[in-house]
């Protein structure tokens, strides 16, 4: 009995150590879509879009701001950020390192409430059960990382319909505030996109059915969001425990369906620093190469 319980606690052990090295295993997942109506990429391949999200930054954390920041050498067209670039009050110059080459790439982002609000410890069976956990309203510098982000040229799409082009085709956003502590007001930005945008997309942090169904209503192509991170905590093969919002375990991360919509779940690029692990869920950023119709 006794030799049990020590083989136990060495397998509880080592599995720790290997969730706490996952958090460090960057990667980039890659999708196609072929949403464009032929002509509109004029002999280019694709209009790329990199999706970052839960970027949970802490001070020290080099080898995610290297990794990030080289991302910019795929030389997206749109880069598109869903929150929770915080994880720490000092963080946003580390948060700014990372982003650094992609704000000068066309951009537009939206929050969540760990960009708000510092983190704090987490009870993990309320995790395990997938129970919301309260704010702790401990206000984060998020007021002077979105001037940043917008003097680098950026757009605050919390509540607001922008349309601007980015290369050839012409873009219809429109985002909401973080849904996970019902921050969003989509009567705001109620309607259907602009019927001259190439390419409409839709920005949440959360993913929370009452949202995306309005998205999907309003005839958006394309709902990216984060949040879940990917469940964090997965079983092998990579099937979700949680998803920490309502959408399905089945959609945690990925591309998917969502009725006429496509969406994109990204696994996040982080986590809150006082659950700093990983199992069979990589921290990941997204590349989407929407492509023409044929």
């Amino acid at each position: 009995m006794k030799k049990s319980l020590v083989g136990l606690g060495a397998l509880g052990l080592s599995t720790l150590a290997y969730a706490n090295l996952q958090t460090r295993d960057f990667i980039l997942q890659e999708y196609e879509l072929p949403l464009l109506a032929p002509g509109v990429l004029r002999g280019k391949a694709s209009f790329d879009v990199l999706h970052v999200s839960d970027l949970h930054m802490i001070p020290g954390q080099r080898a995610k701001v290297e990794w990030v920041s080289g991302l910019d050498a795929l030389e997206p067209d749109l880069v598109v950020n869903t929150g929770d670039n915080l994880s720490d009050k000092a963080a946003v110059p580390w948060v700014l390192d990372a982003l650094g080459p992609l704000l000068n790439r066309p951009g537009a982002f939206v929050f969540g409430t760990n960009d708000y609000w510092a983190p704090r410890p987490v009870n993990p069976l309320k995790y395990v059960l997938d129970q919301k956990r309260e704010p702790s309203y401990v206000d984060l510098p998020w007021k002077g990382m979105r001037a940043a982000f917008i003097e680098r040229g950026w757009r605050d799409a919390t509540h607001q319909r922008l349309e601007f082009k980015a290369g050839d085709v012409r873009l219809a956003l429109a985002g909401v505030d973080d849904p996970h502590h019902e921050l969003d007001d989509y009567a705001t930005i109620a309607g259907a996109p602009n019927v001259d945008a190439d390419l409409s997309i839709a920005l949440l942090h959360a993913p929370y059915r009452r949202v995306l169904d309005a998205f999907e209503a309003d005839g958006y192509q394309l709902a990216l969001a984060g949040h879940t991170h990917g469940g964090q905590i997965r079983l092998p093969g990579g099937r979700a425990l949680v998803t920490n919002a309502d959408i399905d375990r089945e959609r945690a991360s990925g591309l998917h369906r969502y009725g006429g919509m496509w969406m994109e779940v990204s696994q996040g690029l982080g986590q809150s620093k006082y659950a700093p692990a990983r199992l069979f869920c990589k921290p990941a950023a997204s590349l989407i190469h929407v492509t023409e119709r044929t």
